[in-house]
């Protein structure tokens, strides 16, 4: 038996420890919202997160997810990426839907009260679309990102306004 934390609950699944933990997930578990898409890893449809991590579950051996905590789509949950999803209008077909929101999220979480650029956006999240929504996703990331509030700075200097003096090699 091997044990998973899926969405804050506990299952135990008699299933072969090389069982890729999407078949588990949507197979033994009933958890449909996880696709499939190529089973290599590539297209990025069956992302969900592993330790807070976007992880491909179709070649992810469900022994390395063992005592790990899991979320699939039915456990984001209220996400702000989820809104600006909405907002943006991102989805077409839908059916990378549920991946490109589990890449984003992290990345969002990441990247709170920022506005990324489109080359980080990208190089972060290689989820395929094959109907090309590639622009509104990219929007929606900013917008969730800009929705979130950034993380406290460290505490400005004794008696200063916050800005740091630039270190040089000698001190003066």
């Amino acid at each position: 038996m091997i044990k998973l934390s899926i969405n804050g609950q506990d299952h135990e699944v008699d299933v072969a420890p090389d069982t890729p933990l999407l078949w588990v997930i949507r197979d033994t578990l009933g958890m449909t919202g996880t696709r499939f898409g190529c089973g290599m890893g590539l297209c990025g449809a069956c992302t969900m997160h592993m330790g807070g991590n976007a992880v491909r579950t179709c070649i992810l051996p469900v022994s390395a997810a063992a005592g790990m905590p899991l979320t699939t789509i039915e456990g984001l949950d209220n996400h702000v990426v989820q809104d600006a999803w909405l907002k943006e209008q991102v989805p077409q077909c839908g059916y990378c839907q549920s991946g490109q929101l589990m890449a984003a999220a992290p990345f969002v979480e990441a990247h709170a009260g920022q506005e990324p650029t489109d080359a980080q956006i990208g190089a972060a999240i290689t989820n395929i679309c094959r109907c090309g929504t590639y622009d509104r996703i990219r929007k929606a990331v900013r917008r969730a990102c800009k929705a979130l509030p950034a993380p406290p700075s460290a505490a400005p200097a004794i008696g200063g306004t916050g800005a740091r003096r630039r270190r040089t090699t000698q001190w003066h």
